[in-house]
């Protein structure tokens, strides 16, 4: 069974461990650390603890820690945007975990947030993060053709959305 739990500190290292995998930091924004060390997940941790409402949650598969989910509110004209992003650990992929954690995420957003639309940027290759996010009801806006460079490669960004009901 799927559950969202709050990060806690002494999750730190299971933390970096399951994030310093080349297959999830490549999908990622290249801000965060590659390495992923334990010192960089007590940092990232440090900051969302006391956050209330949460913004993001470690994602369990019947109570072992199987990746992490959360959204980022905008700021400015922007603010009633939120952008989600999520990883599942390799060990637990092709189990629906995304799929699943992405609609609760999604719910949750609406409802404990001053949000109209949740935006999702996927990079060229990531088919799956594309699919994950079609299931739950995001559409494809745009592809921002030619607007990542990532492993020196200069891709496309796939912006999904989906707004509040």
């Amino acid at each position: 069974m799927m559950t969202f739990k709050p990060h806690r500190l002494d999750l730190a290292e299971k933390f970096a461990t399951l994030k310093n995998v080349p297959e999830i930091l490549n999908n990622g924004y290249d801000k965060t650390p590659n390495p992923y060390t334990e010192k960089d997940a007590l940092e990232f941790i440090k900051e969302q603890i006391g956050k209330d409402p949460h913004e993001r949650f470690l994602i369990y598969w019947n109570d072992e820690v199987a990746g992490e989910i959360g959204i980022t509110i905008k700021e400015d004209v922007f603010r009633l945007n939120a952008e989600i992003g999520y990883f599942i650990s390799q060990d637990f992929w092709g189990k629906g975990l995304a799929t699943q954690a992405v609609k609760k995420m999604t719910d949750y957003t609406f409802a404990n947030f001053d949000i109209v639309r949740i935006v999702a940027g996927v990079f060229d290759f990531n088919k799956s993060s594309m699919r994950v996010l079609e299931k739950n009801g995001y559409y494809e806006e745009s592809v921002r053709k030619n607007a990542v460079i990532k492993g020196g490669k200069i891709i496309n960004d796939h912006i999904w959305v989906k707004l509040k009901a």
